[in-house]
């Protein structure tokens, strides 16, 4: 870092020099007298002369100047009086009667301005090539700076962040607490003999808040942190990115103790040989020298560096072991309790009226991670916003879930009277069969307002976060995910392309049942579902599966006779409750979405008949 004003100075003084050089050269080529021989130049009574004398071939006249070839072929130059003198007068008689071609060249005013900027042109071009160089060098940029890390150190809108804004992940918070307080109170550790990790790695799903817990550790330790993403090492020219990686370990070294955070670290840390090209290519040579200056013969004391990925999976087992990554930490989804906290650090800035049920919202939205929340939130704002309201209502919340989950609401679509129908049916068979088969979760609401792309209708339900699924609740699931295919069948005794989405979600449960749970009786407790990677992901080859043709006839078998019992089971509970099939539609239709309340008190004088 030291060596930077030196080599700034350095260029500043070749540049310099070259200017000098080359305006040097320009005005000795254009002044200094020259060796090789030129036109001969003759006096103005000496042309008389010779003009008389039908010596003269050729002459052109440019203002008191004169050039002109002899009969010879020689070349001359003369320099004649003053306009308006009679000399011109006669050399022009002179020439007209021996028959010589001569010409007038007329020159303006400006002709010295453009003379001039023929010459001083270039020289300005030069000079201003070089006040460019001298600003990119004051920058930092330039082409003299490729290798140069592009690390930027934490400013103060980055530690803003702090562990108070993360939520949902205790755990993880936890771990990277003992990091900020090595780096405030080494000697505490260093007392007992620990070593602090050399480097953490966060792997996760995208959005699970890897960034954002790298951006709240340099806004709670007071030590210097630089980040950087995998791609900005990667470069056309081969060396630029390993030049760069030892460029910021080297301001990191001279910051110790620090934190170096790289995000994205798959873009860099893929495994050597892998693909079908292979090869020691600029992406291999900044991996190798990632790995050097993690664990190499020198050694890093007090840099930790910090890595998110959500491609474990791709990277090199050099990277990953003991010594350079030290500790794997897991940034998973949130619970239901880590996504309620996190809706209130969303909603900490914004007015949400106090009857907006957060525990009920974070139910309804498994799955979800803190950016999908964080979008829920600023989209339910935005609703609110939008009718002018003094604050955010659960039904702003509602809408808001519905458009992440399935797009816009499409009220001004034109669909005919027929079509509206069947979508009725079709979704009333869905949420009765939520009423009727318990295992498959309790229903939220039911609607035929088209959304998107493509969804004309839903059926949401409110599923629980479960982590393991019992077999009597995945055919509860298989049967109400038939329910409006089995609808369809009951009232109108034909099918159609509605239920397509239901049938893929259906056949890849099923299979999932077969062939990774072992939840077929004819196959018995076996899971063959064996990982199948992609060679441009990181894998040199992709392997098949080896089984038999009998064997896998046996799973499709096997598959087909899951989703029939699960159909035909849909189609007999929606035949022995027509009448309360007949009714949610009849409603569906009239108030076209209807609340799991609004269908309880709908068939509350409805004796249903629940499966057995």
């Amino acid at each position: 870092m030291n060596n930077r004003p030196n080599a700034q100075r350095n260029l500043r003084t070749i540049a310099f020099l070259l200017v000098v050089t080359v305006l040097g050269l320009i005005l000795v080529n254009n002044f200094w007298p020259r060796t090789e021989r030129g036109p001969n130049t003759f006096t103005f009574s000496y042309l008389l002369e010779r003009a008389a004398a039908g010596d003269v071939q050729q002459v052109k006249i440019r203002g008191e100047r004169v050039e002109g070839v002899l009969v010879t072929g020689e070349q001359f130059v003369a320099q004649g009086p003053a306009e308006g003198s009679p000399l011109w007068a006669q050399l022009s008689e002179t020439l007209r009667e021996q028959g010589a071609a001569f010409e007038f060249e007329p020159t303006g005013e400006g002709g010295w301005i453009l003379s001039a900027l023929v010459y001083l042109l270039p020289v300005a071009l030069i000079i201003a090539f070089w006040v460019f160089m001298m600003r990119r060098m004051q920058q930092g940029g330039g082409a003299m700076q490729f290798g140069q890390s592009r690390a930027k150190l934490a400013n103060k809108e980055f530690t803003r962040v702090t562990f108070s804004d993360v939520a949902g992940i205790n755990e993880v918070l936890d771990e990277m607490r003992e990091v900020v307080e090595y780096l405030r109170e080494p000697g505490r550790f260093a007392r007992l003999g620990a070593r602090i990790p050399k480097g953490v790695l966060l792997v996760g799903p995208p959005g699970t808040g890897k960034t954002l817990i790298a951006r709240s550790i340099a806004g709670e330790a007071s030590v210097p942190f630089f980040s950087i993403t995998g791609s900005d090492f990667v470069e056309m020219f081969v060396g630029v990115g390993a030049a760069r990686v030892r460029d910021m370990f080297k301001n990191a070294k001279a910051s110790a103790p620090c934190i170096v955070f790289i995000d994205e670290i798959d873009a860099v840390g893929r495994k050597r040989g892998a693909g079908l090209g292979g090869g020691h290519d600029e992406r291999e040579q900044t991996l190798n020298q990632l790995l050097g200056e993690m664990d190499g013969f020198e050694h890093n004391t007090g840099v930790i560096v910090l890595a998110a990925t959500n491609r474990p999976d791709v990277l090199d087992p050099a990277l990953l072991r003991p010594g350079r990554f030290d500790r794997k930490i897991a940034v998973p989804p949130p619970d239901m309790h880590g996504r309620e906290a996190i809706l209130k650090i969303h909603l900490r800035n914004k007015k949400v009226s106090p009857a907006v049920d957060l525990g009920q919202l974070a139910q309804r939205t498994p799955g979800f991670v803190g950016a999908d929340i964080e979008n829920l939130c600023n989209e339910a704002a935005l609703l609110a916003a939008r009718q002018r309201k003094e604050a955010i209502e659960s039904g702003d919340f509602d809408e808001a879930l519905d458009r992440v989950l399935t797009g816009l609401a499409r009220k001004g679509m034109y669909i005919k009277d027929e079509e509206k129908k069947r979508i009725a049916y079709h979704e009333a068979g869905h949420a009765l069969l939520h009423k009727l088969v318990p295992q498959g979760g309790p229903l939220h609401k039911v609607s035929i307002i088209p959304r998107g792309t493509g969804v004309l209708g839903m059926a949401q339900s409110m599923l629980e976060d479960k982590y393991l699924y019992s077999k009597q609740e995945l055919l509860g699931r298989l049967t109400i995910t038939f329910g409006g295919r089995a609808a369809e069948e009951v009232v109108f005794e034909e099918q159609t392309t509605g239920a397509h989405d239901d049938l893929r979600k259906a056949a890849d449960m099923a299979k999932r049942m077969v062939v990774e749970f072992g939840m077929s009786d004819a196959l018995g407790p076996m899971s063959f579902a064996g990982e199948r990677t992609n060679v441009f992901l990181g894998e040199e080859i992709v392997r098949s599966d080896e089984h038999s043709e009998e064997f896998s006839a046996t799973v499709d078998r096997e598959i087909q006779k899951i989703l029939r019992e699960a159909f035909q089971r849909a189609k007999e509970l929606l035949t022995r409750n027509r009448d309360a099939l007949e009714r949610v539609a009849q409603e569906l239709l009239r108030r076209e979405s209807l609340s799991s309340e609004d269908i309880d008190k709908l068939l509350a004088d409805v004796a249903l008949q629940p499966a057995g």
